[in-house]
């Protein structure tokens, strides 16, 4: 299959996965060094070039390049390529939105008040977990032991439609991108062995030196690019194992969310209903229920496992089932409750002189 066959494939597939609006459906991703652009009803090559690059004139060059007949007549839902280089770009920054246990910005003690830019390194220890939000909503988690590097962060002049590369070190990467449906400028995710365009989705990337890298998309779609593979199209619900010599281990079909059983308050054990063809599970407790207010996380090898609640409050048990190439599979979800506090008149929690409420288990 040929790289332009793929990118055809993926084109069509990113329209129909993302066609929920028609802004959205506009702005389909990156390929190389082009913007995507798939035509709307009423675009001519002029209004193009004034949205998207320096200026009007520049539509003759977009006419050359795509091979287009009539500037004022385009096919609807052609895709247009239009270059970077063309695209007056503007320097942005990601906000720490969430972060807990330790973790550090170019080896600095990170802060909930942070703002991240292009160049910077954020890193998490056993212990901790870093939530980013960047320009145009798109939310980016460190679990514990992760390091990633920002080599891009910018945002299209005028548009709010974002221009970003980062790169996994180590450990995991979790995305959701362009979750506001405005369309996706280019967001990529690189690994040593690999590159992960996506085409606004929700995705995750994982990376170490013994193992290599592992793409899983969750919904929508994303392109897989590795040194001694074929480029692949995701789908969602499928994942990509890449060795660390930069070797396919093949595409498959993630497995399914385990079914959990109802978690007790505060914590327990539970032993959940084996998924066929996992090897492991991953559980993770969270304050929210897309995981990305991550509290904890543990690797079980069966399907006997614990959690717990650090406090007060409503948290959610994650668990996915891992398979034997490390593709993590979908998420279960329950809701429980936390650690049971002291309450006052009219059920409001005492509070410490810390101004924390007091846990009935310091009694």
């Amino acid at each position: 299959m040929t790289r332009q066959h793929l990118l055809s494939i993926c084109l069509a597939s990113a329209a129909l996965c993302l066609s929920s609006t028609s802004a959205f459906g506009q702005a389909v991703g990156a390929h190389g060094d082009d913007f995507l652009y798939r035509v709307i009803a009423g675009d001519t090559l002029g209004d193009l070039a004034t949205r998207y690059t320096r200026g009007w004139s520049t539509w003759t060059t977009l006419q050359s390049l795509n091979h287009v007949q009539d500037q004022a007549r385009l096919p609807i839902g052609q895709v247009l390529k239009i270059p970077f280089s063309l695209i007056p770009e503007l320097p942005s920054t990601a906000d720490v939105s969430y972060m807990a246990g330790q973790a550090e910005l170019d080896g600095r003690p990170l802060q909930l008040s942070s703002s991240v830019a292009e160049g910077q390194t954020v890193s998490t220890q056993a212990d901790g977990f870093v939530t980013l939000k960047l320009a145009d909503g798109s939310v980016l988690s460190l679990p514990a032991s992760s390091t990633m590097v920002v080599k891009r962060l910018r945002v299209f002049k005028g548009t709010g439609l974002i221009d970003v590369k980062v790169e996994v070190g180590q450990g995991t990467l979790e995305s959701h991108v362009a979750p506001k449906h405005e369309g996706v400028g280019r967001f990529e995710v690189r690994t040593p062995v690999s590159v992960t365009g996506v085409r606004g989705t929700r995705f995750r990337v994982h990376f170490s030196s013994s193992q290599g890298a592992r793409s899983e998309v969750v919904q929508g779609v994303a392109g897989v690019e590795a040194p001694h593979a074929a480029d692949v199209m995701l789908k969602a619900k499928q994942g990509m194992a890449v060795d660390a010599g930069g070797a396919s281990l093949g595409v498959r079909e993630l497995l399914p969310a385990p079914s959990l059983p109802k978690p007790k308050d505060g914590g327990g054990s539970m032993t959940i209903v084996p998924v066929e063809g996992a090897s492991g599970y991953l559980v993770r407790v969270a304050e929210d229920p897309d995981g990305t207010k991550m509290v904890s996380s543990k690797l079980y090898s069966s399907n006997h496992i614990d959690y717990s609640a650090p406090g007060p409050g409503t948290y959610y048990l994650l668990v996915r089932a891992v398979d034997d190439i490390g593709l993590g599979g979908l998420d279960a979800r329950q809701a429980f409750a936390g650690k049971p506090v002291l309450q006052g008149y009219g059920g409001a929690p005492v509070l410490s002189g810390y101004g924390l409420p007091i846990l009935i288990s310091d009694y």
